[in-house]
């Protein structure tokens, strides 16, 4: 069964509410590349943790026709992000900012603070290749 953005929304903000002690026991920082760990994955939806130290980030990329979610549980991160037919956004994302989106949606992620942060995330269905792109720009939908 997949999930909703709403249900991954809620999912990914419980996570990183409610378990925010334990994550701390898990998550790492890598500064020489990122570092992720598979935190659930069933049929329908597949959970991940994420750490970004400074200056680390993402290319543009789309999630392979997945919804998916994303809260930051510590730090900030700044998101650009497209819809197929809109322009490049902007938005920066604080300690508690959940971000639900359907299919249709591009981003990238950065951490342009001095400080580290971690985030949770969630896809349904579970993760499916990642598109990337050389600008938001160059996104015209799934």
């Amino acid at each position: 069964m997949l999930w909703t953005p709403a249900e991954l929304h809620e999912l990914t903000a419980v996570v990183a509410s409610e378990l925010a002690t334990p994550l701390l026991d898990i998550v790492r920082f890598d500064t020489s590349r990122r570092w992720w760990t598979r935190l659930a994955l069933t049929m329908g939806v597949e959970l991940w943790l994420l750490s970004w130290a400074p200056g680390q980030g993402t290319e543009p990329h789309d999630h392979g026709g997945a919804s998916g979610s994303f809260t930051v549980s510590i730090g900030e991160l700044d998101e650009d992000y497209r819809y197929p037919t809109g322009p490049v956004r902007s938005a920066g994302r604080r300690a508690g900012d959940t971000i639900a989106f359907g299919p249709e949606r591009a981003h990238q992620l950065h951490n342009r603070s001095a400080r580290p942060a971690t985030t949770v995330h969630a896809y349904s269905p579970p993760l499916r290749p990642v598109r990337e792109y050389r600008s938001l720009r160059d996104f015209t939908g799934v």
